[in-house]
């Protein structure tokens, strides 16, 4: 999954004085509770003409700052509508999904696979617009990063699981590939619609290979039995070559681990399951 910066308490309040300055300038009128994110603040509100909407307001980062760019390239196919932004400010005006049924809690994990491949089948099917951050600047970025990082990995059998996703990504940096990513499409990403069964949210734009986006759907609801079945089933859906999709899959794993030893979050529980799918993978 992509790493958010968490929005400190002092920022909440000037994200509540944004969503009131665009609820007054864009004539919305807010009609249920705020939904606080990690580094964003989302209102269901109504548009003038009765139109269901969501208004977004969020602090800008490099993950975020393409997400518009993204979503008027996707116009609706498989991802929520844009209404409207701001781009100075990366404020969205977005078509209304039901927060209240999230892929999430779908209770059969298999059918929720499924529906993400079918997702991602249709997200990566369109090119990458200019702008967007390309994978390839994402792979040297970490092979950079990792002489650091394995001296600053604790565990011996771990750093030779990221010498090993190294050298996968090694293999297939040469092709990083130029379709639009969503990189972050886990489960709680995915809402329920009126207008489509489910639909993406919350992308964090990247250009790149198709295989780079499957991570989060194998450590997201995490079965250790059913690591391979969803591996297979993702690359079917997306039509991927299994051997490039297992090494861009080795180097998400790297990427996410360089992002713990640098944040001072290695050891925390939740980065075994994403260890663990690497050594899965690894065995392939």
């Amino acid at each position: 999954m992509v790493t958010h910066v968490p929005t400190p308490p002092s920022g909440r309040p000037a994200l509540t004085r944004r969503a009131d300055r665009f609820l007054a300038h864009w004539s919305l009128r807010a009609d249920g509770p705020h939904l606080s994110g990690i580094a964003a603040l989302v209102i269901p509100v109504t548009t003038a003409d009765g139109t269901p909407a969501a208004l977004k307001v969020q602090h800008l980062d490099e993950e975020c700052a393409g997400e518009a760019t993204a979503l008027l390239t996707w116009a609706g196919d498989g991802a929520v509508r844009l209404l409207t932004h701001d781009p100075p400010t990366g404020t969205l005006l977005l078509e209304r999904l039901d927060e209240h049924r999230p892929l999430s809690a779908l209770p059969d994990t298999r059918e929720a696979v499924d529906v993400l491949g079918a997702l991602l089948a249709r997200l990566t099917a369109h090119p990458a617009p200019p702008g967007v951050r390309r994978l390839g600047d994402v792979a040297r970025g970490m092979t950079a990063r990792l002489p650091r990082a394995l001296r600053a990995e604790p565990d011996p059998g771990t750093r030779r699981l990221l010498r090993d996703c190294a050298a996968a990504l090694g293999e297939v940096a040469d092709g990083p590939g130029d379709r639009l990513l969503h990189w972050d499409l886990h489960y709680g990403n995915v809402l329920a619609a009126a207008r489509a069964p489910w639909l993406a949210i919350d992308p964090k734009p990247l250009a790149g290979d198709p295989g780079f986006e499957l991570l989060p759907a194998l450590a997201n609801r995490y079965d250790p039995s059913d690591t391979r079945r969803r591996f297979d089933a993702l690359t079917a859906a997306l039509g991927l070559d299994r051997e490039r999709a297992r090494a861009w899959t080795l180097a998400r794993v790297l990427q996410n681990r360089l992002w713990q030893l640098e944040e001072g979050e290695a050891g925390r529980p939740r980065d075994d399951v994403r260890l663990a799918v690497g050594r899965a993978l690894r065995a392939l």
